[in-house]
Formats: C-alpha cells, structure tokens, sequence
C-alpha cells in the first residue's frame, strides 16, 4: 500500500494521521492491517521501531465502536512501565477526534488511584501483566467484555518471568476474542505460548532479523576487559561534535550502575541511566531529557530500551556482545532511522569473541575491526566475574574436585552389618520357636 488512503479509514482516525504528518505505512503495518481487521489471531515478527503500536492500534480503532460499557473492550499488555505510558500517549494520538477512553495501569504507583480508574470505566487498558493480574483478583477489573488481546514484545514479557501471570490472565479472558502478539524474536518460548493460547494465526514477518540496515556503519574494538572498555568509551565519547546522542547498553543493572559512575564522574550531568530499580520519575525523566538532547549519553539494558522511542540516536555502542545475535541486530536498529545515517560500535572481549561471530554470521556480514587506541589505558582491574576462580581443595562445595577418600570399599567392609556377633548369638538362642502355643500357629490349625 501506498498511503494510509488505501486502508478506507473513518474521518476520525484519517484526521489524527494527517495531524502526526504520517503519508505512507510501513510495511509491518500495510501487512498487519488487513489481517487484523479480519478477526483472526496474529503473530506479528518486527523489529523496535517499524511501527508496531500504529501497526495493531490501526485496525483495531477503525473496527472500535462508542460504548459506555465501563468494561474494557481491547486489552494491550507490555512489559515495562514506560511502554505503557508511550502506548496510551499514542492511542490518544490517534484517538485525538474520536471518543476512544485508555487507561495505562502499572506498578511501582498506588494501585488504589488505578482502581479508581478503571472503575470510571475505559475502551482499552494498557497494562503491565503483574500490576493487570492484582487488578483482576482483586475484583476490580472485569475482563469479560474483551474482545481483542494484544501481547507486545512477548518475548521479552517471558525472559521477565510473567509467564504466569500471562497465563493465568488469558484463561480469565473470554472464549470468543481475537489474539494479536508481536515479538521482535521468535524463541522456543514464544513458540510454545503461541500453541497454548492461539488458534491458527497469521504469521506476519517483516524485516528479518538477520539483515543489517545499510544506513548503519558498523565497527568493532577488541577490548581486554571491562574497566578497559570503561576507558576507550570514556575517550571515544569526548569528541562532542561527532558522538551527539549516544545509547550505550550493557547486560545487566548491576553493569549499567558501575558503567554510570564512572562516565559520571568523567561528563556529568552530560549522562543519564535506566534500568528496573531506578524510580519511576527517574526513568521518565532521563528518557525525556535524552530525547529533548539535555543528556547527551544514555545507559541502558536491554529490557528498558526494548520499545521506546527514542529519537535521532547517533551511535549505538554495544558495551558488551549480546548472546543471542538477534539481540544485536535490536540494539543497532535504534540508530539510522527515517533514512539518516547511524554509527554502531561493539566492544568485545576474548571472551565474547564467539558471540562477536554468531552475530556476524546471521548478519553474513563482517563487522570492520578499528586498531585499539595506543593512548587509552589498558586497566588491569578486573570486575568480580572477570577474576578468575580458585577452587579449594578442602571446600566440601567443590564436589567435582573427589579426593582420595573417594575410593572402591575394601571387601571386608561390603559385608552388611547385622548388629555384632553378640546380638546375633542372642537372638539365635532366645528366638521364640514355633510350637503349639503359638498364637499365629493354632490359628492356623484352627481352619483345617
């Protein structure tokens, strides 16, 4: 499709479009439009950042009519906070002419102020599947006028561990109702809750995993350690003019809080991070301040940047190498987006010298190595993990280090032991014998 004229959209939604300054759709969402609006379940494969919320909000405002019913009719969970907040901001995008009511439930807020919420009653809950489950037992949200379910970014929703909140959530959802799940990967996990809970769906694939984006460079440095990537970021990130907005991820929180402080004591204010255990008002307020360029550096995990929109990302640098290469290519997407140029720079050890070429081989593409900085410190300080480990002889934990205790029983020690010879001998000599004065003996006798 050539322009969002071909979907025939109603006034309200083509007003909204025109509003956002949107002409053509992307082809996640020329592909997904017609599938949706049919009612059949749909598994949707993308990318961050080709358009997946106006990909299934599309269809599913034009099919949406007005009701006062105060139960919600369509259902969108993701896994974090923050995408629930940018989901509901674009629903009322596009809902602008319309009369569409969305509430946005989460936790780590008073779940009192949600339930006052949802009690004035809403078209479409955008929600979290821990903060939507405590909703539900709690009796103070039905889901029994639902008619459609989305699911986004399922995979990262089951890496999280709400597999069980999911499942218990869908088998309190109605019979009769449409399921839409997009993923940017597709994992055993992701295949085995597709067979639970679908029921033939359409699969919807765009933009393979394994291609590369050729608006993006891509380089890489071998780096000894972490401190030392410490060290060559904080010198490749002094050069202003050419690193403008920079997304750094790194694997976990407790990676992401040791990297923070040490770019925060070298740029300051010029660096922000998120991830899980950060406050709610911190998270936003960096992503903001990203986006609006008061923070020129962003650290962050996987998990929190999955979904969000950031804009006008100039390199992605890849401080340590994802272990599935997929990963990879999600990170690196983040940068040369609407046809501009973007930079992606990965740092790897020995270590993740095997990651490095997983990734190269899905991408079949060869990642061009730069020379290490002859001016930048190799550190020979070592993080808890990177320090190798000493295993003590005498550590009853290190079971496969068997000793020589560990050894075959000499014969005389196989016999089994029946007590000592004492006991044997009176037991023997005093053993009640079996005569006519026997219990069991004339009871015996007794039925003959």
């Amino acid at each position: 499709m050539e322009s969002f004229n071909d979907f025939n959209l109603n006034k309200q939604l083509q007003f909204a479009i025109d509003d956002l300054g949107f002409e053509k759709p992307t082809p996640i969402q020329a592909q997904s439009y017609s599938v949706i609006l049919s009612g059949t379940d749909m598994v949707g494969i993308a990318q961050t950042g080709t358009g997946k919320t106006f990909a299934y909000m599309l269809p599913i405002l034009q099919d949406l009519k007005f009701s006062k019913d105060i139960h919600p009719r369509v259902l969108v969970m993701v896994p974090t906070r923050e995408l629930v907040i940018q989901v509901v901001e674009e629903i009322e995008k596009f809902g602008k002419y319309s009369s569409v009511r969305v509430i946005g439930v989460y936790g780590g807020t008073n779940i009192n102020r949600q339930k006052e919420a949802v009690a004035e009653g809403a078209d479409i809950i955008v929600a979290t599947p821990g903060r939507l489950y405590d909703l539900v037992i709690s009796r103070a949200l039905q889901l029994k006028s639902v008619k459609k379910m989305v699911i986004d970014e399922v995979d990262v929703m089951l890496d999280l561990g709400f597999r069980f909140q999911l499942t218990n959530i869908l088998e309190l959802l109605p019979n009769k109702r449409q399921n839409i799940m997009f993923s940017a990967t597709m994992t055993d996990d992701v295949n085995v809750f597709i067979h639970d809970f679908f029921i033939a769906p359409t699969t919807v694939s765009v933009s393979v995993s394994g291609t590369p984006l050729d608006n993006i460079s891509q380089y890489a440095y071998k780096v000894k350690n972490f401190y030392t990537k410490a060290n060559l970021l904080k010198h490749i990130l002094q050069d202003e003019k050419d690193f403008k907005k920079v997304l750094v991820f790194v694997p976990n929180k407790k990676s992401a809080d040791l990297l923070f402080d040490i770019l925060d004591e070298f740029f300051g204010s010029e660096v922000a991070v998120i991830h899980s255990n950060k406050t709610q008002n911190y998270r936003l307020r960096s992503i903001e301040n990203f986006n609006d360029e008061k923070t020129r550096i962003l650290v962050t995990t996987d998990v929190m940047a999955r979904g969000l929109d950031l804009d006008k990302v100039s390199h992605v640098i890849n401080f340590d190498t994802p272990l599935y290469p997929e990963n990879y290519m999600h990170r690196i997407g983040r940068t040369g987006r609407a046809e501009q140029k973007g930079t992606s720079i990965l740092l790897y050890t020995e270590d993740e010298n095997e990651a490095k070429q997983a990734i190269e081989n899905l991408m079949d593409l060869k990642i061009t190595e730069l020379n290490f900085p002859e001016e930048v410190e190799i550190s020979k300080q070592l993080t808890y993990e990177e320090q190798p480990k000493v295993l003590e002889i005498n550590n009853p934990n290190n079971i496969e280090e068997v000793g020589p205790a560990f050894h075959e029983k000499k014969e005389k020690n196989r016999k089994e032991n029946l007590g000592g010879s004492y006991k044997r001998i009176i037991k023997q000599k005093y053993k009640k014998p079996k005569t006519r004065g026997d219990k069991n003996y004339n009871k015996r006798n007794k039925r003959k």
